[in-house]
């Protein structure tokens, strides 16, 4: 939209009706065209429809194309490195130094792009637990990535505490700035750059909702572990007795669609902290994939696609009936839908609760050699935890091919984790055996050989064993050892064929079943020497056996 044409748009009487006190010349921002301060859902569906940013779906959700950019562009994130940051951050693939003078410069760069501009703000608070909570700022070129900020982050309700709010830390999402290698640094003309210093996060060259999203994660992931709060890449839900259960695990791997149970309640479906007082949402919103969803297999999160507010990402729309087909992966495998948590009949309002009784680590393995469950001892779930190991699904990152790429991603989430993965990992420690919860490794992926030739573990299946985990029917089987990586995997779970509790009698050639797991448990080892140094000797020795 160009503003030098000054066309009155929908929202334009209200747009500094919710204004801060805090105004944007804090963050540098003057001369600006005009500020949208804090619109409501349908407000801001007005706006984004006006400025042809999206289209109004059957239904009511918000259909949203991404462009050039459908997934995370992790390899674009870089940390200023600084006195705050120095000490602290774990420097590396996950965490790229950048200049505070490299920052400064393109900072300003950003900051005379928007001038002239018309900009979204939508201040709210991240983190459920109020002895937590951060106040923050999203500010935004697209008034769609405004209404995206709004379903994914704690909203604020009263006129007068929006009056005075004042952010610790701000994000500024200007995908049209694009960045110049040359002259900024940046690996490309992407980039997502933090600064703790000053406390702000600048977003350039990419349209994708996540990256908000993750930044903000990624931001919490260093500040409040330094609190005593340990950050974490899961989902969580809490039974009707009060017990709590954490499902940790990699976009793809069932994380969304396995907490949202409805026996269950939801207390958040990606991002959460632990504190001495128990567990706490640091979102208010949820953001699944949305390939293949069924009302059949995952109903909750499939009615959420058929409700005013929801923002669908890249699902493709007939223009004529305005529906879309969720099997429809033309534009990208990783299709996505943000929508609030109350959108979800079973939430946990208060998004808090106390200690998990249960611990899952979600894998989805693509070797087809893992036991769909296993019983972990506190240093093998450490182990586990700093390793990983899952399976990349296609779409979710820039780069991704069709098919799945075996990965380690420490602590489930190593391209938010800024610390050494050890400081989560050894908080999980503690609490684990401060609150004597069971932890569980799961395997979402193959079964019967590797990616095609077996076949992916029936969701069915996958949901009784969680469901015997949760309820104690598994505390009274027998256990078998495993024999390279010594976890313990139950030879029976009511509801579940016995067969397929030991992958390799699901496998056709015993050979081929042990020459795989040999060479995966070859590549843990592999792996985990990246981070032994930093870790105790107890924890280093719980891996596979060669």
């Amino acid at each position: 939209m160009n503003p030098l044409l000054d066309i009155t748009t929908p929202a334009q009487a209200e747009a500094g009706k919710l204004a801060s006190v805090y105004g944007l010349q804090n963050h540098g921002l003057t001369n600006l065209h005009r500020v949208y301060w804090n619109l409501s859902s349908a407000s801001l569906y007005e706006e984004i429809v006006f400025r042809g940013e999206g289209r109004i779906s059957h239904l009511g959700p918000m259909v949203v194309n991404t462009g050039k950019h459908t997934a995370r562009s992790a390899a674009d994130k870089f940390v200023v490195r600084e006195q705050s940051t120095d000490g602290h951050v774990w420097w590396g693939d996950y965490n790229r130094p950048f200049s505070p003078e490299k920052f400064s410069a393109l900072l300003a760069r950003m900051q005379g792009f928007l001038q002239g501009r018309d900009v979204f703000v939508q201040d709210c608070y991240a983190g459920a637990d109020p002895d937590f909570s951060m106040p923050i700022r999203i500010i935004t070129e697209k008034a769609w990535h405004s209404l995206f900020a709004r379903n994914l982050f704690m909203k604020i309700r009263g006129t007068e505490e929006l009056a005075h709010h004042v952010p610790e830390f701000t994000v500024i999402c200007a995908p049209s700035f694009q960045g110049s290698p040359i002259i900024d640094g940046s690996r490309t003309e992407t980039f997502i750059i933090l600064n703790f210093t000053q406390r702000l996060a600048i977003i350039g060259g990419s349209n994708y909702g996540g990256e908000i999203k993750k930044t903000i994660f990624t931001v919490l992931n260093f500040l409040l572990p330094l609190d005593g709060v340990l950050t974490m890449h899961c989902s969580a839900n809490v039974g009707n007795d009060g017990d709590v259960a954490l499902f940790f695990g990699l976009s793809g791997t069932g994380k969304t669609t396995l907490s949202a149970d409805p026996s269950r309640h939801l207390i958040g479906d990606d991002e959460h902290g632990w504190s001495e007082n128990g567990v706490f949402n640091i979102e208010d919103g949820c953001y699944a994939k949305a390939i293949r969803l069924s009302a059949e297999a995952e109903p909750q999160i499939y009615a959420c696609t058929r409700r005013f507010g929801t923002v669908m990402e890249n699902v493709p729309l007939d223009p004529q009936t305005r529906r879309f087909d969720l099997n429809d992966d033309t534009l990208t495998e990783n299709t996505r839908c943000a929508y609030p948590l109350d959108y979800i009949d079973n939430h946990w309002p208060s998004k808090m609760a106390g200690h998990p009784r249960n611990v899952i680590f979600l894998t989805c393995d693509a070797s087809g050699v893992m036991p769909p469950i296993a019983r972990l001892t506190p240093d093998q779930a450490i182990y586990h935890f700093i390793s990983g190991y899952t399976s990349k699904i296609a779409g979710t990152e820039i780069g991704m091919g069709t098919e799945p790429e075996i990965t380690f991603s420490t602590c489930f989430g190593g391209p938010f984790m800024v610390h050494h993965p050890y400081t989560y990992a050894g908080m999980l420690k503690a609490r684990l055996l401060k609150t004597g919860a069971t932890c569980w490794l799961v395997n979402t992926g193959w079964t019967g050989g590797p990616f095609g030739i077996g076949k992916r573990i029936s969701i069915r299946h996958t949901r009784a064993l969680l469901d015997a985990a949760l309820t104690g029917k598994l505390a009274g089987v027998t256990y078998e050892a495993d024999p390279v990586f010594g976890f313990d995997v139950p030879t029976e779970c009511p509801g579940v064929p016995a067969q397929i509790l030991n992958p390799a009698n699901t496998w056709s050639n015993r050979e081929d079943y042990d020459r795989k797991y040999r060479s995966l448990a070859a590549r843990f080892i592999e792996n985990f020497k990246l981070m032994a140094d930093g870790c105790p000797a107890e924890v280093v020795k719980s891996g596979p056996r060669q």
